[in-house]
């Protein structure tokens, strides 16, 4: 199937690592030209080299995008150097957790402003530039934390909630201008963050990492948690001409442990 996403441009946000980085990645094959935007000066570059090897036209930029002022030179770092801007991948963020008998209200505040508020700026600031060519797509990912509270992630469930909610009123802002605005949301996914995060807890319990994972993924439906590939191809196909009439969606991948309906 041919993608349309040839000559294509896109910013990746959180596109160093994990998730982020495998949805660069996944772009640049189809021959889209990708900025990456994230913290850490040292894993940018070594993300920049292998968006070259595949044949992309890359470019990194460092920045913290709690600031408003960050998220404005990263898509005008990607507009001088590109032209323009196509698609846009949200993807920064990980929020600090804790019990709800314990949480205090900065927490909270926290993760809406590391992750819902950056997405909402960026997305406000690439929009102008895909209204210019009437095409646009924007995927946001946003853990399934958000449909699926616990006592121990309030922090991650409201910022994801508030993603949902921003999906579906910016569609309903541009689908009339041929942008399409969706978001993935990923269940358990073999990142170098969920093997930190997991980590702790197998050290915990004197456990190999390993195996708490396969364990962990054995409890899904499909017997296996998520690999950031398999969640960077349907992010792929929600930027891409095939995906012409999704609008506001989300989409579940988290090996089915979702059970509510729809």
């Amino acid at each position: 199937m041919d993608l349309g996403l040839s000559g294509k441009r896109a910013i990746v946000t959180g596109g160093s690592r994990g998730i982020g980085k495998q949805c660069a990645l996944a772009l640049a094959r189809e021959g889209v030209h990708v900025c990456i935007a994230a913290r850490t000066h040292d894993a940018l570059n070594q993300t920049l080299v292998e968006l070259e090897q595949v044949g992309s036209e890359g470019h990194a930029v460092a920045g913290d995008l709690n600031m408003q002022a960050n998220c404005e030179r990263v898509v005008q770092e990607a507009v001088d150097r590109f032209g323009g801007i196509d698609i846009l991948v949200n993807n920064v963020g990980a929020a600090r957790n804790a019990d709800i008998l314990e949480l205090t209200p900065n927490l909270i505040d926290e993760a809406l402003s590391l992750k819902t508020y950056s997405y909402l700026q960026m997305s406000q600031l690439v929009i102008p530039y895909m209204k210019e060519n009437r095409w646009g797509r924007i995927v946001n990912i946003a853990g399934s934390a958000g449909t699926s509270p616990t006592r121990g992630n309030i922090p991650t469930g409201a910022a994801n909630i508030t993603i949902l909610n921003i999906t579906r009123a910016l569609s309903d802002a541009v689908a009339g201008d041929g942008i399409l605005v969706n978001t993935v949301c990923p269940g358990l996914t073999n990142t170098g963050r969920a093997r930190t995060q997991q980590g702790v807890r197998a050290e915990r319990e004197g456990r190999d990492v390993e195996a708490l994972l396969a364990e962990l993924g054995q409890e899904l439906p499909a017997g296996r948690i998520a690999e950031p590939e398999e969640v960077a191809n349907v992010v792929t196909f929600l930027a891409s001409d095939a995906c012409s009439y999704m609008f506001g969606s989300a989409l579940y991948m988290d090996g089915g442990k979702r059970r509510s309906t729809p």
